[in-house]
């Protein structure tokens, strides 16, 4: 009985020892399986983030660039303003300059009335009021007016006022600014 009991014990020790590797393969697999679902994740977030970083650091790019440009156009903007403005007050100082000529503006102010007929009035500063009354003198039809706030220039009167031609150095300025714009927008281009 003893051999019987013997090898009863040594069978139950084998099963119990198979069964014990077969938990811990069991074990060992199920580890295994968790840890490469564990590694297989982290690869897929570190993708993700690769993927979002590389998104978000285009998006970086584009915007930057589109921040230069936007600058660039706004101080090719600003530079030609600046040009333009100077060039304005350049040509208004000029000709603020030739019709402060005590020869050049009255007879500019006679030609200009050379051809117009029937009652009017020549309205400008002081200093060019005593020069046309004196030349006008003997024409009779266009009366002389002095007004301190219209500077360098005159204006033409004609209908009772109603009908006004503007011969100051701001209209005149104004005007061949305007002629002038395009030759100067070509050339700031």
């Amino acid at each position: 009985m003893s051999e019987d009991i013997q090898s009863l014990l040594e069978k139950i020790n084998r099963e119990g020892v198979e069964k014990a590797e077969a938990a811990a393969a069991a074990i060992v697999n199920e580890a295994k399986a968790k840890a490469d679902a564990l590694a297989k994740k982290a690869q897929e977030d570190a993708a993700r983030a690769k993927a979002d970083a590389e998104k978000s650091q285009a998006a970086y790019v584009a915007r930057a660039k589109e921040s230069l440009a936007q600058a660039a156009r706004d101080t090719v903007i600003a530079v030609e303003a600046s040009v333009k403005a100077l060039l304005e007050k350049l040509l208004l100082d000029s000709v603020a300059a030739a019709l402060a000529d005590d020869r050049t503006a009255p007879a500019l102010a006679a030609e200009a009335i050379a051809g117009l007929s029937g009652p009017g009035e020549i309205v400008c500063g002081p200093e060019l009021a005593k020069a046309l009354a004196q030349r006008l003198a003997s024409g009779g039809a266009f009366t002389v007016s002095a007004d301190e706030g219209i500077g360098p220039g005159f204006k033409v009167r004609l209908d009772g006022g109603r009908v006004e031609t503007d011969f100051t150095a701001a209209a005149i300025a104004a005007e061949l600014a305007k002629r002038l714009r395009p030759d100067l927008a070509a050339l700031l281009k």
